[in-house]
């Protein structure tokens, strides 16, 4: 079939929108760094000392003329009646709702350009597969615009999920980034397939490998989050750096960061290990064998046994924190060298990046 031209157009300005949303995303999320986390730091000070009644319940026991049975001002943790002016009406919003609006006004902007910006670039993708009636990720362009728009969606449910968006600034700008390059350098308009990547293969293979491919972005920027406080904190305990550094502080612990840079590998290793097994039925389909040593094929065994090799060092005691993380980042680094060298300069059986 022809390729609908307008809905190629619309992909593409689908496309910018999103950039320059998730740019303004980014620089909300800056601005929640600059300005918005003393508020929330007193604010949940404030909220601790709420969750914790034993204060409150010994100063009742300690005033006179108070009853055991929680009359006074003690009434409502007892059960009885709420204090005066307070709201006797059950909270209808949504605990994840209402933890970005309570986070300030600069996280809720940034949280909502974030999701206009992912509804933005869904519809790019979206649109793209629809001009050229096939899974829009034939070629290196459609491939990163596509790993891009799952990361986003992946990071956006992990922000939401684990309240994380002090990392936004640095997943979403790693995304603005990616797609500022692809939009320069490795643009490709819309067209049809070459004839060898024509199957259904494409939808099941391509698949796997791009989501798996964009699960692994986000647990790379955590990574080198992560590395970056661990150095920090070896410098403090060195006498090399005062631990009072304002970025550090606004950041989530480093055990909280090692536990989701874990959980995100955990979650894209079998998505990436059943894309590495479709792509050798589909090379027995298409080529007679199931494994041949092609060059992206050997690259993809690669990073699957480096990602393994992580997964097994995490789960090692020994191999825990900033040894296990230099391993998930040569992961990756081998799973970049895969599609910006191997696909690109290196002649092979799946030279179809498109990019000339």
């Amino acid at each position: 079939m022809p390729v609908n031209l307008a809905l190629g157009h619309a992909s593409n300005d689908f496309m910018i929108a999103a950039l320059v949303i998730y740019s303004l995303s980014v620089v909300a999320f800056a601005g929640d760094f600059a300005f918005g986390r003393p508020r929330r730091a007193g604010a949940a000070a404030r909220a601790r000392q709420a969750r914790e009644p034993s204060a409150a319940l010994a100063g009742v026991a300690a005033a006179p003329g108070t009853a055991a049975s929680g009359a006074g001002p003690a009434g409502g943790l007892a059960g009885g009646a709420p204090p005066a002016g307070t709201d006797s009406m059950p909270e209808l919003e949504p605990p994840a709702l209402r933890a970005i609006r309570q986070a300030g006004s600069w996280v809720t902007a940034a949280m909502a350009l974030s999701a206009a910006a992912v509804a933005a670039h869904a519809a790019a993708v979206v649109t793209r597969g629809l001009a050229v009636h096939r899974a829009p990720w034939g070629n290196m362009y459609e491939f990163v615009t596509a790993l891009t728009c799952f990361a986003a969606i992946f990071f956006l449910f992990v922000m939401v999920r684990y309240r994380a968006w002090a990392l936004g600034v640095f997943v979403m700008g790693a995304v603005v980034l990616t797609l500022g390059l692809a939009e320069t350098l490795i643009y490709t308009a819309a067209d049809q397939l070459v004839p060898a990547l024509q199957s259904y293969w494409l939808d099941i293979h391509v698949t796997a490998m791009t989501l798996a491919t964009g699960i692994f972005f986000v647990a790379a920027v955590l990574g080198v989050v992560y590395l970056a406080l661990d150095r920090h904190a070896r410098r403090v305990a060195a006498g090399r750096a005062a631990p009072g550094n304002g970025i550090v502080r606004r950041l989530p612990g480093i055990e909280q960061l090692d536990r989701l840079t874990y959980r995100a590998v955990v979650f894209g290793f079998p998505v990436w290990t059943f894309g590495v097994i479709a792509g050798a039925i589909w090379a027995d389909e298409a080529w007679g064998r199931y494994w041949g040593w092609d060059p992206v094929e050997t690259w993809a065994f690669i990073t699957w046994v480096l990602y393994a090799a992580f997964l097994h060092a995490r789960a090692t005691a020994g191999w825990r924190g900033r040894r296990a993380h230099y391993i998930q980042l040569l992961g990756f680094a081998s799973l970049m060298f895969n599609i910006l060298v191997v696909q690109v300069f290196i002649t092979g059986l799946h030279s179809y990046a498109g990019v000339s």
